[in-house]
């Protein structure tokens, strides 16, 4: 009995080795590199069908909202309802966003007018209107805009025409020595100087499409749409006196000068004409 127990305990630890080993010896889990093998399919690019077309943008790297906003003569908001955006800050670059009205809705944007001065909703989406004839009309404020820069250059009040619509009546947003002129490349504004706590006014009539300071060079910044045509924007402010939706007074104060990501207190302002920059002195009234 003592070697038939002998035995059976020998074949049981053989069993357990050859198992043991074939557990080692298995080989892993093989995986299939050949060119027919499935791939994981690659990431789309939101918009990417659109990319190119007349009221499309695609984004680069660095680009936020708010710039896209401002060099395309829209409301941030309203780039991200159009393009169902729940978070502003997760844009991706080459994502394709729409910076135009969609054409589906049919409803004509009018413009901003000064008999609304109440905090009002962002404004239905429209068909963007073709571009107008180009003629050299003056633009001419009435006599009561505020007084140029001291120093300023005087306008030459020439620039490109505007249909009754597009048409804006400026005046000059603070009273100070011009630092420096319009410059395509350098300055796409003026600037003007001044003291800490100095009024800001706005330019025209219009609405607040983004007050904060969430645009890198522009510290404290308020940006006002006019019509579909023209934005206003107003930077480096020590403080800011309107809210996004706001519906202004042309002659409001809406912030107050200051040195907010700049290298003395001033007031950068620049015109925008559907996104581009334009010279304000043509379009501010000479004194």
């Amino acid at each position: 009995m003592r070697r038939i127990g002998h035995w059976m305990l020998l074949a049981l630890l053989s069993v357990c080795v050859l198992a043991g080993c074939a557990n080692k010896n298995r080989p892993a889990p093989v995986e299939d590199r050949s060119p027919n093998a499935a791939k994981a399919p690659a990431k789309m690019i939101a918009g990417a069908d659109n990319a190119g077309k007349p009221g499309y943008y695609s984004v680069k790297s660095g680009d936020t909202l708010i710039r896209i906003g401002m060099d395309s003569g829209q409301s941030w908001r309203d780039i991200a309802r159009w393009n169902n955006i729940e978070n502003p800050n997760l844009i991706e670059t080459g994502q394709v966003l729409r910076v135009a009205p969609p054409e589906e809705t049919g409803v004509v944007v009018r413009p901003v007018t000064s008999t609304n001065v109440v905090t009002s909703p962002a404004p239905a989406t429209a068909a963007s209107a073709p571009a107008p004839a180009v003629n050299a009309a003056a633009v001419k404020p009435p006599a009561s805009a505020a007084s140029a820069p001291t120093n300023a250059t005087p306008a030459n009040n020439m620039a490109t025409a505007d249909t009754a619509e597009e048409a804006v009546s400026f005046q000059w947003p603070t009273r100070g020595n011009l630092l420096a002129g319009f410059d395509e490349v350098k300055n796409k504004g003026v600037d003007i100087a001044g003291k800490a706590g100095d009024p800001v006014l706005a330019a025209a009539d219009g609405k607040v499409v983004y007050a904060g300071s969430g645009l890198r060079g522009y510290g404290n910044l308020v940006i006002i749409k006019h019509n579909n045509t023209y934005l206003t924007a107003y930077a480096h402010n020590q403080s800011l006196l309107v809210k996004e939706d706001q519906t202004i007074k042309r002659g409001q104060k809406i912030a107050e000068m200051g040195n907010s990501d700049a290298d003395q207190v001033k007031l950068h302002f620049e015109i925008r004409r559907q996104g581009k920059p334009v010279d304000p002195a043509k379009y501010l009234p000479v004194n």
